[in-house]
């Protein structure tokens, strides 16, 4: 009944966007289809995109597309002109066939393509880009869109020449021109492309000119600029310093911009560097923002948050805020103290206190106490303009108290007791409380252009936490856990996303008197194992109760293709287990589900559903007091995921 249940909520929400997404609809012919054949270096949904006609969705409520024989005779055109652009001179539609149904109601469309054979790249030179260092030509060749034995893309081939003029201008030469020229190749359909640069005069940073504050200190936005008057004149520097503005939250607009030559028209020395003028105005917002957030899931039911923050508390572009959140799994207050400049601008502090309150499965935990922090980003000297690669590193020192107390489905397994006993817990009430005070340190590396949308690159984290008695804790552990995500793009609109992480906590003493119950792996649910229920996937005792572990693995492989619109599906393979001793791996010993889920934008957040199955299932599993039996599991959200 609770699955049958739960089934029923999940699809509740998606009724909901079905009954607001219908529209009085228009009368007319309903394209039904739209095929291509003949197409093989242009995919069938590169022809979609450059198209007027469309097809209408199939499920009821997405809307409708209709036929027009003026806009289709002119996509017929745009299909040639569309293989032109990328290097198909001779590309032609061979024919066309337009099927009107029995009722007259609906249309399919089909297209026979002759593609004929390309204009090839037989080469790309640069040349007259002597003046960027050897390594950095290297990169540049590399990261061309051009490449050698491919069709001659006009596209592609703007797009290099815009790359090319980027590159220089990281490089000191602020108004250099390329000209692109092409010529014979080595056979009638192939060419040779020159790129030819004037890089122009090295320029070198002069005055900043800082405009637009009220209230923020000009010396605040300087200190956040990431180039120097005398410094290389870089563009890139400037598009940091762009974004690390914004990052602060203060303004409603930045621009950082160049302004023209200091002392433009005056006689130069032989062998000086001009030096250019930048300007940087901002607007400044308001101080006090605050963020709702709502929404709805299988696991943690109704949630709401709310964040209140003044981002420049007592000046000095500091942020304070109070963050507040509740669900059926956690809620508390959480108070945060950052400092952005911290004796550099590499560096920052925060601080934080909280009362919070988590309702796991297998514990419940009250945790009061707070945390101090010192990061610091790290930039390279040089990368190629545009790249929005960050590493940071942070060391966070933790006092907290802890308050604990197992599960009644724990407490009352028999064979559990003496575990509780060995964890210096009270074998009656499953209750335990102590001191945690620790070290923690973090890295990470993120290449991707949105984490929350990430569509290539790659994210990746390790975190070490040392707690220690020496540390005036009660509790004496390491712990070692790390994370990595990579994302890859096919065609244009299909994305491959893979996760992994791994970890395990032990200690120099007896583990289950130094390490602390809540401190143990889980797996299940729908962040990782999506073909169980949340912290289902354990060690389990005697009587086949979930305890958790010293040491964890989990992967998880995601395909993501659009469907229609704002909806889009997911494919998916998860895999991982915990282990009971630390540093115990055993890769044989994995549990592995399959499955498939729904994405739909919402003006409230994304609306997710995801449908596991268990390929092998954990025999004698306890839930609930229940054995469980059923393989699949359904985990639904809707509203801005926390």
């Amino acid at each position: 009944m609770r699955s049958l249940r739960a089934t029923w909520i999940a699809l509740l929400p998606l009724a909901l966007l079905t009954l607001t997404a219908c529209k009085e609809e228009q009368t007319g012919v309903v394209v039904k289809e739209l095929s291509f054949s003949g197409n093989k270096a242009i995919t069938t949904g590169q022809l979609r995109s450059v198209l007027a006609t469309a097809v209408s969705g199939k499920l009821p409520w997405l809307p409708r597309e209709y036929f027009s024989r003026e806009e289709f005779d002119a996509d017929l055109k745009r299909i040639e002109a569309f293989y032109r652009d990328r290097g198909f001179p001779n590309a032609r539609v061979k024919s066309f066939d337009v099927r009107l149904s029995d009722d007259q109601k609906s249309v399919r469309l089909s297209i026979d393509i002759e593609e004929g054979e390309p204009v090839v790249v037989e080469r790309v030179v640069l040349d007259g880009f002597d003046v960027i260092p050897e390594e950095h030509l290297r990169t540049l060749e590399s990261r061309l869109p051009l490449k050698a034995d491919a069709p001659l893309d006009r596209a592609l081939l703007q797009s290099t020449r815009e790359a090319a003029i980027d590159e220089l201008k990281d490089h000191g030469y602020p108004n250099p021109t390329v000209a692109v020229s092409e010529s014979p190749g080595s056979t009638e359909q192939r060419r040779s492309v020159t790129y030819e640069a004037q890089p122009g005069r090295l320029a070198s940073v002069g005055r900043i000119d800082i405009v637009g504050m009220a209230s923020v200190s000009p010396r605040i936005v300087r200190r956040q600029l990431t180039f120097r008057t005398g410094q290389l004149f870089q563009e890139s520097k400037l598009r940091e310093s762009q974004r690390k503005l914004y990052a602060m939250e203060l303004f409603n607009f930045v621009n950082v911009e160049s302004v023209g030559t200091v002392g433009e028209g005056a006689a130069s020395q032989e062998g000086e560097a001009d030096q250019i003028a930048t300007r940087v105005t901002v607007t400044e917002g308001k101080h006090r923002k605050v963020n709702f957030g709502l929404g709805y899931g299988s696991e943690e039911r109704a949630r709401g948050e709310i964040d209140w923050r003044h981002v420049n508390f007592f000046g000095g572009a500091r942020i304070a805020g109070v963050f507040a959140r509740y669900s059926a799994l956690d809620r508390g207050v959480r108070l945060n103290l950052r400092q952005p400049y911290f004796f550099s601008p590499k560096y920052s502090f925060g601080m934080s206190g909280q009362s919070w309150f988590s309702d796991e499965p297998a514990y419940k935990l009250t945790t009061v106490g707070g945390r101090a922090t010192v990061a610091r980003e790290f930039g390279r000297k040089w990368a190629p303009l545009g790249a929005r690669q960050t590493t940071t590193l942070a060391l966070t020192y933790a006092n907290e108290w802890e308050d604990y107390t197992v599960s009644e489905e724990a407490l009352n397994d028999p064979t559990f007791r003496d575990d509780l006993i060995a964890l210096g817990m009270n074998p009656e009430t499953g209750a335990d409380t102590g001191r945690l005070s620790a070290l923690l340190l973090d890295a990470g590396r993120n290449t991707t252009e949105n984490i929350l949308d990430a569509t290539k690159g790659y994210v990746a984290s390790v975190h070490l936490e040392s707690a220690g008695q020496w540390l005036g804790g009660d509790w004496d552990y390491r712990e070692i856990s790390a994370e990595g995500r990579y994302y890859h793009t096919f065609g244009r609109r299909m994305v491959a996303a893979v996760r992994a992480r791994a970890g395990s906590i032990d200690s120099s003493g007896p583990e289950e008197e130094l390490v602390p119950f809540f401190k143990r792996y889980f797996l299940g649910g729908s962040t990782n194992l999506r073909g169980w229920g949340r912290y289902e996937v354990s060690p389990l005792t005697e009587d086949g109760t979930p305890i958790g572990g010293n040491t964890f693995l989990n992967f998880s492989t995601e395909l993501r293709f659009p469907l229609a619109r704002n909806f889009g599906g997911v494919l998916f393979v998860d895999g991982g287990n915990v282990w009971t001793n630390p540093w115990d791996f055993n890769l044989n010993d994995l549990r592995y589900d399959v499955g498939a889920g729904l994405r739909y934008s919402t003006p409230v957040g994304p609306f997710r559903l995801d449908v596991g199955w268990q390929l092998n299932p954990i025999p004698g599993l306890i839930v609930d007091g229940e054995p469980q039996t059923r393989a699949l599991r359904v985990h639904f959200s809707i509203g801005q995921a926390f």
